[in-house]
């Protein structure tokens, strides 16, 4: 009953027409800077935050969530269309997404993307509801030592993205790390690895790496083949899924909507996390793995749906413990404090038409999302009909003035085209990119919480392994490790057998 009562105290605050309107500018703003290459929910967030300050927090906390998730939505649409993930968590999507694109089925994925995401997110907007108090008890649980461990669990499970050699992409997860490793030592304060150059001093810009290995790289491979650009600007026909789509969809959207809302309330894990986790997964559980990569159905409507399950659930700590689950929900933090409001368990009890509010806020914007997302597909295909003369100075100046806009650095732009040049070269070397960025993002909190973990124990590794939840991830990470790497060992020694007989 006091359930009933304070989703209805949510749906009237945030029905008003005054946080009606601010949440329909909040997702129109995420999907745009989705859409837009280089342009983040951070950087966003972080630009309009002193405008929060002459609203009402409500409103202001509504249309910050708006852009955040609406921005989830956004990044799969230049991920799927161009190949030039919106957003981190895009990046997975773009792996099948583009593929479908370039087989003439954009439309499809889009709707496939949008749908998934609605559902996922209608569905963890009611997990927060339910299980906020019980789920952020075992998030409670979560010291520096599970953190480094369930980091090590995702970097692992990045192993199985890649549909070549899994010691390359083992060397890809190891490039990322160390490229997460430039900037400044989070406990000494000493430059590492910044080659003298002060703005390297806060470490690479993620939209720079992601824009120059995904975006750069592929515009180069397509200058070199003529016959990719003309399969990419083949017309497209039927922009909503088929029936065989739509069977095909239901059980990866049910599996991420599960995956994003468990490991969305993990500080450090939540959307990225959870699509790279769903990916894995479905190209596991498929019987017929060799499709992923290749525009397979499973592999956009399941990260996807984890991505936006995840964007939802990591509001759980934000709201009853004040803990940020990743940069958009420190900023959150930022913009409460602004209003006053000290962010914790307090919130909920204190400021229930403000807490209710903003989850009530979550189901009416996913909804505004699709209703305006779905009729604009046809739009966001056309750009696929667009001459690669045009498209490519387009796809260059936004990705130059987005990722320039993220900290009016020079040496950002700088870093886009290094990248792009090794993007490319990986390409040829059939590299895949999506372990490198996980492990680029993952790198400097799996460093952090491995030294906060022996600083607390004293030097003593044994605490990975005498705590309970991190030996049970660590364990976990051992076994996919086995599962991954067993079949292709398998192989090689039937070759080896082969080749002697």
């Amino acid at each position: 009953m006091d359930l009933l009562n304070n989703l209805a105290l949510g749906f009237s605050t945030a029905s008003s027409l005054a946080n009606l309107f601010f949440c329909l500018i909040g997702v129109l703003l995420g999907t745009l800077i989705g859409v837009l290459p280089g342009i983040g929910p951070t950087a966003t967030i972080a630009m309009l935050l002193p405008i929060t300050f002459q609203l009402e927090p409500v409103s202001s906390l509504i249309m910050l969530a708006g852009i955040y998730y609406g921005a989830q939505y956004g990044g799969s649409t230049t991920a799927i269309l161009i190949n030039l993930p919106g957003e981190s968590s895009s990046a997975v999507t773009a792996i099948d997404g583009y593929q479908m694109a370039r087989k003439g089925k954009a439309g499809a994925a889009l709707a496939i993307a949008a749908l998934g995401s609605f559902f996922a997110g209608t569905v963890s907007t009611f997990l927060v509801a339910i299980f906020a108090p019980p789920l952020t008890e075992i998030a409670l649980q979560f010291g520096a030592a599970e953190y480094f461990s369930l980091m090590v669990v995702g970097l692992v499970s990045s192993i199985a993205l890649a549909h070549g050699s899994m010691v390359k992409a083992l060397a890809m997860v190891v490039l990322g790390l160390l490229l997460g490793l430039v900037g400044t030592d989070i406990y000494t304060g000493t430059p590492r690895f910044t080659l003298g150059i002060r703005e390297y001093s806060d470490g690479l810009n993620f939209v720079a790496v992601a824009v120059g290995v995904f975006g750069i790289a592929e515009i180069l491979r397509n200058l070199e083949n003529e016959k990719s650009r003309t399969v990419l600007m083949a017309k497209v026909s039927g922009l909503m899924p088929t029936k065989e789509d739509f069977k095909a969809m239901i059980a990866p959207v049910l599996r991420g909507t599960v995956i994003g809302s468990v490991l969305g309330i993990l500080p450090g894990g939540g959307a990225i996390l959870a699509a790279f986790a769903s990916y894995t997964i479905e190209k596991k559980v498929s019987k017929n793995p060799q499709e992923f990569g290749q525009g397979a159905v499973a592999g956009v409507a399941g990260p996807e749906s984890a991505n936006n399950a995840g964007a939802q659930t990591s509001f759980i700590p934000l709201l009853t413990l004040g803990i940020p689950a990743n940069p958009v929900m420190a900023l959150m933090i930022g913009a409460m404090i602004i209003q006053g409001i000290v962010p914790g368990p307090n919130v909920a009890t204190e400021q229930p038409a403000l807490f209710w509010g903003i989850i009530a806020s979550m189901w009416i914007g996913n909804l505004m999302l699709v209703v305006l997302n779905l009729p604009l597909i046809g739009l966001w295909v056309k750009l696929l009909t667009i001459p690669y003369y045009v498209l490519f100075p387009i796809i260059m100046a936004f990705c130059s003035i987005g990722v320039y806009s993220v900290n009016s650095n020079v040496y950002d732009l700088y870093s886009v085209a290094f990248f792009g040049l090794i993007g490319y070269v990986l390409s040829k070397l059939r590299c895949e990119p999506a372990p490198l960025l996980l492990g680029f993002v993952l790198g400097p909190l799996l460093e952090e919480n491995l030294r906060r973990a022996m600083i607390l124990s004293r030097g003593d590794p044994s605490t990975f392994v005498t705590r309970p939840i991190s030996a049970t991830l660590l364990f976990i990470a051992v076994v996919v490790l086995v599962i991954v790497f067993l079949p292709s060992v398998k192989a090689k020694r039937e070759a080896v057998f082969q080749e002697e007989d």
